[in-house]
């Protein structure tokens, strides 16, 4: 039996039918990322998920390809080949490195690293609501960047909106529309799978739970998430 007849069979199970167990894979190879909250499709295409998790791990898995499913935020990521995955144990004889994964940029890694920054100060304060959503304004990301990381947000308007609309393609961050982004009184809405974008390692050099003796580092912390995020 072919690879295509296999898999018809398989969703036949699941009274799913090819055009829509195609649809569902195209969406999570391109975004890399659903989550049922984003928008109507995305909770048409998690539901659909659930119905065919099985199917969708059989048929990456020769690829190597990893799947993060957190069922309590609802949202489903792809790591490519190589990738560290929280809560998954990594194989000691993977053969690749980066993949075809895209990273974020330098300007990128250092917004995310402020965002879960401020998304555990939040946790610990119990300032998350009920989806695990952090509302920040834009006003302070800019101080905490400042703060954190030693320098200003890029003070080109349309650089900034750039970086906004990455995270939020990368459902990391969530806005209303793209207009939001132009006033230091907006906010944007930080979302749970921040925390599996900054090794817990980072994230205690930038916001340890106790203070340490130092704090004194040559190494600047935007360059050294590049490789964990």
């Amino acid at each position: 039996m072919i690879l295509s007849e296999l898999i018809a069979s398989s969703l036949k199970t699941v009274n799913l039918n090819p055009d829509d167990f195609s649809e569902l894979l195209i969406r999570l190879l391109d975004y890399g990322v659903i989550s049922r909250d984003e928008s109507q499709i995305e909770a048409k295409l998690y539901d659909r998920y659930i119905i065919c998790e099985q199917l969708v791990e059989d048929y990456l898995a020769p690829l190597k390809v990893r799947i993060q499913h957190d069922s309590k935020f609802k949202f489903v990521r792809l790591y490519p080949p190589g990738a560290s995955v929280p809560g998954m144990i990594d194989s000691e004889s993977e053969a690749f490195n980066q993949g075809f994964r895209v990273k974020p940029n330098q300007q990128e890694v250092a917004v995310i690293l402020v965002l879960r920054v401020e998304y555990e100060k939040c946790l610990r304060e119990g300032q998350v609501d009920e989806k695990g959503c952090v509302l920040l304004p834009l006003e302070g990301l800019a101080i905490a960047h400042k703060n954190l990381l030693r320098r200003s947000l890029p003070d080109n308007l349309g650089e900034r909106k750039a970086i906004f609309k990455r995270l939020r393609q990368l459902r990391l961050i969530n806005f209303n529309a793209e207009s939001d982004l132009e006033t230091a009184e907006s906010w944007i809405s930080i979302q749970p799978s921040i925390t599996s974008f900054v090794s817990s390692e980072v994230l205690d050099s930038l916001y340890p739970q106790s203070p340490t003796p130092s704090r004194a580092t040559t190494t600047n912390p935007s360059e050294e998430a590049t490789d964990v995020l």
